[in-house]
């Protein structure tokens, strides 16, 4: 699994104009994508990272803070672009296996405790945040 993370001060994802997540206070927004070969080793140690990771201020986790998280599928995480104009999305598990992989994610942070938003899988998204710092990492399990 791979995720890319975005310490924010809010955020939002909406489809076909409708609100679908939002967090109104700092936490971290969650970009997450699934591989062929993830699992539920996998799962568990993505929960793990987004929850523990020290990087909201003072180098605290989401854990310690009870920060918020908006967890957002993004296949395109695993693009190769090596090659060509085009970008290959071989290494991405496709939909039936990836939105659960996923959706265990987001059920393994709040079964600890985490608040978690969540966009709509496989939708056309429209992501707003507000990066806070700006603050990226990437995340691979």
């Amino acid at each position: 699994m791979r995720a890319v993370l975005q310490r924010v001060t809010s955020a939002s994802v909406t489809v076909e104009g409708e609100l679908v997540g939002a967090i109104d206070r700092p936490g971290l927004v969650a970009l997450v994508a699934a591989t062929h070969d993830d699992g539920p080793s996998q799962v568990a140690a993505m929960a793990r990272k987004i929850a523990e990771l020290r990087i909201l201020p003072e180098e605290q986790s989401v854990l310690e803070t009870g920060a918020p998280v908006l967890i957002v599928s993004q296949f395109t995480l695993y693009g190769e672009t090596r090659k060509g104009r085009r970008p290959s999305w071989s290494a991405a598990a496709p939909g039936p296996v990836a939105e659960p992989l996923v959706d265990a994610v987001v059920e393994a942070l709040r079964a600890a405790g985490v608040e978690v938003a969540t966009g709509r899988f496989g939708a056309m998204m429209q992501v707003a945040l507000v990066n806070d710092g700006p603050f990226t990492v990437l995340v691979d399990v």
